[in-house]
């Protein structure tokens, strides 16, 4: 799955998710312009519904028809690779019409069936590490999706459950997330999530998504995971751990110069 130049790292960036055409076109536009100039390999992240909401009135997406309609107009236009989440096995089908890479939420990473639909539609699957288990588990969700013939994988850490309503990255993790040979990106947004908060409405510390995404690198992670949006306090979906798009390119620009330093 060597898609990005390895002496360099590659992001995943893009909304929660597919709020309506006009502002996910502009949000990949703008990231997609970014990570020309400064030659870093871009995925669009956006998910084209959302399954897991802390309440039953959260915002779940504008119907799956449409959304993925809006993923293949970006796909199209920018020439971007695609990712998006699956909840089930009946998904990955539909959303591999579009999708480059199959994303395996979290909490779902164990679910045999998932994982192995993921794998036979050819995609690459991006497992995303349970806040439950331990970096050294991920090994069997790996070998599910390339025991289904797939030997296209990467994993994503996301931290992992600290009480009730926070998260933590142990960066020490990323040895046994690498035994797995294949890359380990950091999602620097979702791991800075406060879930389950009384309100209903997750919580986050976007104020640390710098200092999480400059230890990613500086510790040897391949990829950058984040979700961004012009206006976080009025996105639909995760609004309280998004970076603000206008600050990517500086902190890109930051994790440039650690990532030369580290090579």
């Amino acid at each position: 799955m060597q898609t990005y130049n390895n002496q360099n790292f590659f992001l995943i960036a893009g909304p929660c998710v597919v709020e309506n055409e006009k502002i996910t076109l502009h949000i990949a536009e703008t990231i997609d312009e970014i990570c020309k100039r400064l030659h870093i390999h871009f995925y669009f992240k956006a998910s084209y519904r959302k399954a897991n909401r802390s309440s039953v009135y959260s915002f779940s997406g504008i119907g799956d028809v449409e959304a993925l309609s809006v993923l293949a107009k970006v796909k199209a236009q920018l020439g971007v690779p695609i990712v998006t989440d699956i909840h089930a096995p009946e998904e990955a089908a539909f959303a591999a019409q579009v999708a480059d890479v199959l994303q395996i939420p979290a909490f779902l990473c164990r679910q045999t069936d998932l994982l192995q639909a993921a794998a036979k539609t050819g995609k690459v699957v991006n497992i995303k590490k349970g806040q439950f288990l331990s970096p050294e588990a991920m090994q069997f969700a790996v070998e599910k999706v390339r025991a289904a013939g797939n030997p296209n994988v990467m994993i994503t850490e996301r931290g992992t459950c600290f009480g009730y309503q926070d998260l933590i990255v142990d960066f020490r993790g990323i040895k046994a997330l690498q035994r797995n040979n294949c890359p380990v990106v950091l999602d620097c947004t979702h791991a800075l999530q406060q879930p389950n908060q009384a309100e209903g409405v997750t919580g986050g510390q976007p104020e640390l998504i710098e200092t999480l995404a400059k230890a990613g690198i500086a510790v040897g992670f391949d990829g950058i995971f984040l979700e961004t949006h012009p206006d976080p306090k009025n996105a639909l979906s995760d609004g309280a751990n998004m970076l603000p798009l206008l600050q990517l390119e500086g902190l890109l620009e930051k994790l440039l110069k650690i990532r030369n330093a580290v090579v």
